[in-house]
């Protein structure tokens, strides 16, 4: 049981877990009539979101649902170096026992993965919502549009060399793109890319806005990266610029998944509706944090991906890759 105890105006709070409050009666008035309606914040319903999409971009959506449904949300964000794959290990040892109700994935392979082993739900288990897409970005200080090559092969012509930055290719979107290209070009051309690529000396980075923020400050002329982050450069006054999609970019949507035996079903459903609705597509469209609503909106013909097939290669990729790109 609480016990509330009264103590004069101006005294700090003694330590020895007793609760007190201070002797002010709009103070007391508040907290009696938060116990006796039973809205103490730990009897209010809440969800459990593991988050892969920016924290800047997810949180205030977040709390707008909180705010609508009364729901709590509590947040587990990953880390720019490792994008996504530490909350798909999370989730992958955490199968006996789930501790998430929601996943909120901002690239495709990772779910897939999950959804193989059957980390999801059996009904409705995830759905994408929106897009980004991988580009090519540039420092226009040094470069035009036209000075680069038209496709991906091209960044290994040693007039490039030491002047590419990309992210380290086994986390995120970047490991996926790699991924994707292995699957288009044939485990052959795409070993042979892999390591020219490594050969013309990239500068490789933890994370795509970190790819950005390098050509932005020319310590490198172009990089390969997200185009969210690339509208991030914009906005702080980067003099960078994406290149437009062409056949060997990636589409890149976001994804939510409720977790199979979540720990709370009624409020994980809820939360995964609301982050599907066009509210919420409509502010990350307008905050740069996806392109559009719809894949069949570009109108270019990008990469085509057989996830099965790419989640089943994905430990012989993830191995050749590090071999290659080892730092």
């Amino acid at each position: 049981m609480l016990r509330l105890l009264l103590r004069p105006n101006g005294e700090g709070p003694r330590t020895n877990g007793t609760t007190f409050v201070t002797h002010h009666a709009p103070t007391l008035l508040l907290t009696l009539t938060c116990l006796l309606a039973g809205c103490s914040r730990s009897d209010r319903a809440s969800v459990v979101a593991y988050v892969a999409q920016d924290q800047v971009y997810a949180e205030p959506i977040l709390h707008e649902f909180t705010r609508q449904t009364g729901i709590d949300v509590r947040t587990v964000f990953d880390s720019e170096a490792v994008k996504t794959v530490g909350l798909a290990n999370r989730l992958l040892a955490e199968r006996a026992h789930p501790q998430c109700d929601v996943f909120w994935g901002n690239e495709e392979l990772r779910t897939h993965q999950l959804a193989a082993q059957k980390v999801f739900r059996e009904t409705d288990p995830w759905q994408a919502m929106g897009y980004r897409s991988r580009r090519l970005v540039i420092n226009t200080n040094f470069l035009k549009a036209a000075d680069v090559p038209a496709t991906l092969p091209g960044l290994t012509n040693s007039a490039w060399r030491g002047k590419i930055a990309l992210a380290y290719p086994l986390f995120g979107t970047t490991a996926t793109h790699f991924m994707a290209l292995r699957q288009s070009w044939g485990d052959a051309a795409w070993t042979a890319w892999c390591k020219a690529l490594q050969a013309n000396q990239p500068l490789l980075v933890d994370g795509n806005s970190v790819v950005v923020k390098m050509v932005g400050r020319g310590e490198a002329w172009l990089g390969l990266t997200d185009s969210d982050d690339i509208a991030a450069g914009r906005r702080e006054g980067l003099p960078v610029e994406a290149l437009p999609l062409a056949g060997d970019s990636l589409l890149i949507p976001n994804t939510v998944a409720v977790i199979r035996s979540a720990p709370h079903p009624g409020a994980a459903q809820k939360l995964f509706a609301y982050l599907q609705s066009a509210e919420v597509l409509g502010q990350l469209v307008q905050k740069n944090a996806l392109e559009g609503k719809s894949a069949h909106e570009t109108g270019v013909a990008t990469l085509k991906v057989n996830w099965a097939d790419l989640v089943r290669d994905l430990d012989a990729a993830t191995a050749k890759l590090k071999e290659i790109f080892m730092r």
